[in-house]
């Protein structure tokens, strides 16, 4: 045997380092063999391969791939004629749309940031969200000119707008730019020659939280970031060649969880639509032959709700992805009973979409429906391109024990996280501390490795010194027959500091009692956890379906 290796190797094990240079160290990155990433990609490789092929949907109107990347070079020849370049800010305040799809690829060709506005902010966040991020254009539906208008009253500094006048829009709202999307379009050059950016980790795209208290935070997604979470999606669901994807998730939530260029890198198409309508959404199915589609479980609840005359039965099965609380047992029944097949995922702004998934276990098929459902209803394991995640303690980093029962923080590290807070550094070093991004939310993992979210750190009811999650209660009241939503927040409680106090709202032409939940919730859970006020009624939700705690939080705050 060679001496010399058995050397070597003796003191690479005593941490001697290596005499001389490695042998590899002339091996460096050059254009040949290394390339930015960037999701911009997918759509001239997708337009080479299947130029014929439908891109878009959007009512009548059929757009091809060799038309999409040329109306998304066009977008972004356009914006560079009115001096819109790297680094700048592009305003979209949009439906799922088009003009949506395009802004995803025309405007990060030009090196410039998409930023895509909540279409359900009031005028004073609006006129924020410009102002803070810089925006040099704004490319608006006609929709939200009662938003738009008053926003750009209060600019120091009107950017270029664009107005997009939707054939499929049909009620009121004034134009409040100098050109028409499509108009602005022909001022474009179809063969404008883009190149990636320089640095993959450039910013992409800047999306703002919806904040609960003051004004929202900017988060900036990169080039790399967004290149594999549109992998990401692609492996972990996964999305197959040709998928038929309905934008039932607004796409300016997160960019549509990077879906804009996850279904476009496997040469899909997008059926566009307006807004969430559960009969139109049944006739799209079957229409298109829909195979995928995402949105938050009251999406599903809508769907499951739906007279049955207005449904639709379809052949294949739909997958839909779902995230941001814990579909219950009797709605995976549901869903399944339709022809529809859930997944349960787990992300946040700052991660760029989903980070987590619950991947099912081959043995998981074998089990009963509810057994099966509390398994599928956790958040589950990291999603492939996610470098690491733990529960842990949020001061000491120190991961908490894999019994299901001890809570700690969800902290994520990887590509796929933003690269921070716009104009907010204090922000962003607190939320990355330890080399972790800090997210807020307490879970507990189980012997599996399985990831299970107990609660927001800010929904966690402390009564009597006793620690209640409200996603638990939560769960409980979705068990009863007549409970369509619920949500549950803490209640100001004069002997106990605090009391869950829960908001229902029924199914329709269902009844239920105070005292009847609150029994119910006793049958279920411990009894301290049980809610002490019930409250019925519509829940308040986002664009994107989730409900809206901080407004039900001040709701209970009155009750006292």
């Amino acid at each position: 045997m060679n001496t010399h290796i058995i050397e070597r190797a003796s003191r690479s094990r005593k941490g001697e380092s290596r005499p001389g240079p490695s042998p590899f160290a002339g091996l460096v990155p050059n254009r040949a063999n290394y390339a930015p990433l960037t999701p911009v990609s997918f759509l001239p490789r997708t337009a080479e391969i299947h130029p014929r092929r439908t891109a878009v949907i959007h009512g009548e109107r059929r757009i091809a791939y060799a038309e999409f990347y040329a109306r998304a070079r066009r977008l972004a020849s356009a914006l560079a004629k009115r001096g819109i370049g790297p680094g700048d800010t592009v305003s979209v305040m949009l439906p799922n749309v088009p003009a949506m799809v395009e802004a995803h690829y025309g405007v990060p060709m030009l090196g410039a940031v998409l930023n895509t506005i909540n279409t359900r902010l009031d005028a004073a966040t609006i006129a924020y969200i410009l102002g803070h991020g810089e925006a040099k254009a704004l490319i608006t539906d006609r929709e939200f000119a009662v938003q738009v208008g008053p926003a750009l009253a209060q600019l120091q500094r009107r950017p270029l707008v664009i107005d997009v006048d939707d054939v499929l829009y049909t009620g009121a709202g004034e134009r409040l730019g100098e050109l028409e999307y499509e108009e602005f379009l022909v001022s474009g050059d179809p063969g404008f020659a883009w190149s990636p950016p320089e640095e993959e980790t450039s910013p992409i795209a800047l999306n703002y939280t919806s904040g609960t208290t003051g004004n929202p935070k900017g988060v900036v997604y990169h080039h790399r970031g967004t290149f594999l979470e549109a992998v990401g999606n692609i492996m972990a669901w996964p999305l197959p060649p040709k998928p038929v994807y309905l934008w039932t998730l607004p796409m300016f939530h997160c960019n549509g969880w990077c879906f804009p260029w996850s279904v476009t890198a496997m040469g899909g198409t997008h059926v566009c639509l307006r807004k969430v309508d559960p009969a139109l959404i049944f006739r799209m199915i079957v229409e298109h032959g829909v195979t995928h589609m995402c949105g938050a479980p009251t999406v599903l609840n809508m769907l499951i709700s739906t007279p049955a005359g207005q449904r639709r039965a379809f052949a294949n099965v739909v997958d839909i992805q779902t995230g941001g609380s814990p579909p219950p047992a009797k709605v995976i029944e549901g869903m399944e009973e339709l022809g529809f097949r859930v997944t349960h995922i787990y992300g946040m702004t700052e991660l760029q979409g989903p980070s987590t998934l619950c991947v099912p276990q081959d043995e998981w098929g074998d089990l009963a429906l509810e057994e099966r459902a509390a398994l599928l209803a956790r958040q589950g394991v990291r999603y492939p391109v996610v470098e690491g995640q733990m529960v842990a303690d949020p001061k000491t980093l120190a991961p908490v024990a894999r019994d299901g029962e001890t809570i700690g923080e969800i902290m994520v590290r990887g590509n796929t996280v933003m690269l921070g807070y716009l104009k907010e550094p204090k922000a962003t070093t607190e939320t990355f501390r330890g080399g972790w991004m800090h997210t807020g939310d307490l879970a507990v993992e189980h012997p599996d490795g399985y990831v299970e979210i107990k609660d927001r750190a800010k929904d966690i009811i402390i009564s009597g010194g006793e620690n209640i999650s409200s996603v638990e209660v939560e769960i409980a009241l979705y068990k009863h027959p007549a409970v369509q939503l619920a949500a549950v927040v803490a209640r100001p409680d004069e002997k106990w500091g605090e009391s869950p106090c829960a908001f229902v709202q029924l199914k329709p032409d269902s009844q239920a009692t105070e005292a009847e939940i609150i029994a119910f919730c006793r049958g279920e859970i411990a009894h301290y956890k049980a809610p002490r006020k019930v409250v019925f009624g519509a829940l308040p939700t986002t664009a994107t379906g989730k409900i809206q705690k901080f407004v039900l939080r001040e709701k209970a705050r009155a009750l006292t």
